[in-house]
Order: structure tokens, then C-alpha cells, then sequence
């Protein structure tokens, strides 16, 4: 016989864990599969969550997976590989499920640039988020690496945290930079190097500098970049979810509570956007998991009213 819930939730970062909390403090039959791939894994430190600044992103997890088993919420380590007509929920492990509800929380996955040192260093030196870990690395000597003409703004603000900032054009011209992008740049004191990077030098567990192919080293002690944003939203394209094309990759289209435009189906964090911090994504997931309780609730009602 199939296993049902009221609400399977695909995904256990932080937006999939606040959903499911929500619904089992609700007194939902919930089920939360965790294929275990966290996009914040690389990171020693989570930092901008009110009370819980600078806990190790794994130490959250734990925490959440904890509170949630307080309130009867199931927990699987699976990956979702299909669903069916009627919200039947297929894992890798064979393992079929039915749903009333579905919460998709699959975040996305970061593509490096594939420069010698970046993947190595990243979440250590190498990082993306200046609101993420620019206080930690205040006043050194920072590096942008260019993947866009878009990497002019991550110059620019990374400048807050230190005045010491170098922006490696590395594959971006220089004609292709705007001349208000140049006087802002200027203004901030962002030295500009052209010609594209070859690799980053570590040394004794340290990133030392920003090697060009030209041969040139810039010493450096953190370098900022932007990977490429991958969505996992197959899934959500599969069951048929509206997405919109954006300059960080297709994501679905949600009202205010993350529902998409499949009836019974939500997102929330990084599945609905590339900005959605761990604050913002479990904001999200307690706005969908608080919906779905009232969707559920009216729905059974008006069964038993015969509305």
C-alpha cells in the first residue's frame, strides 16, 4: 500500500525544515526527503541569521531536523526522482508516496569558474556573498574575479568591507565596461586588471595571489566572484510550474505565500530565487508550511460541508 501525507516537503535545507515545522506544529502528517546537498555545505559559518550569527551551517541543520522530530515530522535521506499525477512522490530508493501537498525546496547548485584554486578555496577565501562573509575578511587585500560585466557591482560593493580592491576583468574586455561603471570604480578606488586569470597561488593553506596568464602575480588575500546559479527546478518544470527567465536561471513563478502556478504545489528559497539567504529562506518556507495548513484546513471543511 502507498504511504500518504498530508504534505511532502523536497528538501531539508532551511527553507524546507521551517515549512515543515510549521505543518507539524500544525498537526500535519508531514514527510521531508533530503537528498543531503546544501548550498551553503563549503562554508565554516553562517553569519546574518538573527541569534544564531556564525553557527556552522551544519550545526543549523541539525537543529532544525531535531525541532522538527518534537512534532512528529518524518525525515528521509532520499532524492525525489519523479512525480506522478496525484502528487505520487517516487524516491531513488524505490520507495513510492502520495501527497495531498507538495513543498519544493531544492535550492540551487553554484557553478565555479574553472580557474586553478577557486573551486578549492571556495567558502574559504574565496567567496560570493559580501553580506555572507565580508565582515570576516574586513580590510584585506581583496580580489573580484570577473565572470560578467555584472562582477563591476560585486566590485563596488565589496568595497564597504575593505579599500583595498582589485577587479581582474579576466574573460571581460575592458570596452565592455560602461564610463559610468569606470568613475565608479574610480570613485571607490577599485584598481581594474585586464587580461584574463590564470590561477590562484595558495600558500601554506592560504590564498597569496591572483596569477595572470601573462605571468603576473597580484598579491591577494581573498578573492569574491560569482558563481553561475544552477536551479534545480526540473522538478518544477516536469510538474508543469510557469517559470520566468532571468539573469540567474529559470525560476517558477510564486505568489507572496510561494505558491506556484500548479495547484497544491509551493517553492520557497533558493528554489524561487538566487538572492534568498538562510534568513529569507526559512521566512519562506514558514510562509508556505502556514498556507498549505489553512489550504488543507478550508479544503477539508468544505468537503465536509459539501460547498
Amino acid at each position: 500500500m502507498t504511504e500518504t501525507y498530508e504534505v511532502i516537503v523536497i528538501g531539508g535545507g532551511a527553507a524546507g525544515l521551517s515549512a515543515a515545522l510549521v505543518l507539524g506544529r500544525s498537526r500535519r502528517r508531514t514527510l521531508v526527503v533530503d537528498a543531503g546537498e546544501p548550498r551553503n555545505a563549503p562554508a565554516a559559518h553562517m553569519q546574518g541569521f538573527l541569534t544564531r550569527d556564525g553557527v556552522p551551517p551544519a550545526e543549523f541543520l541539525a537543529i532544525g531536523r531535531e525541532e522538527i522530530e518534537r512534532y512528529g515530522v518524518e525525515l528521509v535521506r532520499d532524492r525525489v526522482v519523479e512525480v506522478a499525477e496525484g502528487f505520487a512522490v517516487t524516491l531513488a530508493s524505490g520507495r513510492v508516496l502520495r501527497a495531498r501537498r507538495l513543498v519544493v525546496a531544492t535550492g540551487l547548485k553554484d557553478e565555479l569558474p574553472e580557474v586553478p584554486g577557486v573551486a578549492e578555496r571556495f567558502g574559504k577565501d574565496v567567496l560570493h556573498c559580501p553580506y555572507c562573509h565580508g565582515w570576516e575578511v574586513r580590510d584585506q587585500a581583496f580580489g573580484v574575479l570577473a565572470t560578467s560585466a555584472l562582477s563591476v557591482h560585486q566590485a563596488l560593493m565589496v568595497s564597504q568591507w575593505s579599500k583595498d580592491v582589485t577587479l581582474f576583468l579576466h574573460e571581460v574586455a575592458e570596452a565592455d565596461l560602461a564610463d559610468d561603471d569606470l568613475r565608479r570604480l574610480a570613485a571607490a578606488g577599485v584598481e581594474v586588471v585586464p587580461g584574463e586569470v590564470a590561477e590562484l597561488v595558495v600558500t601554506d593553506d592560504r590564498l597569496t595571489a591572483v596569477r595572470l596568464k601573462d605571468g603576473t602575480a597580484h598579491a591577494r588575500e581573498v578573492v569574491f566572484t560569482a558563481p553561475r546559479p544552477v536551479p534545480r527546478s526540473g522538478l518544477l518544470e516536469r510538474l508543469g510550474a510557469e517559470l520566468t527567465e532571468t539573469p540567474f536561471g529559470a525560476y517558477p513563478v510564486v505568489d507572496a505565500t510561494g505558491q506556484t502556478s500548479v495547484p497544491g504545489v509551493w517553492a520557497a528559497g533558493n528554489a524561487v530565487g538566487f538572492g534568498e539567504q538562510v534568513i529569507n529562506a526559512a521566512a519562506g518556507g514558514y510562509r508556505a508550511g502556514a498556507t498549505i495548513n489553512g489550504d488543507l484546513l478550508m479544503a477539508d471543511l468544505d468537503t465536509a460541508a459539501g460547498v
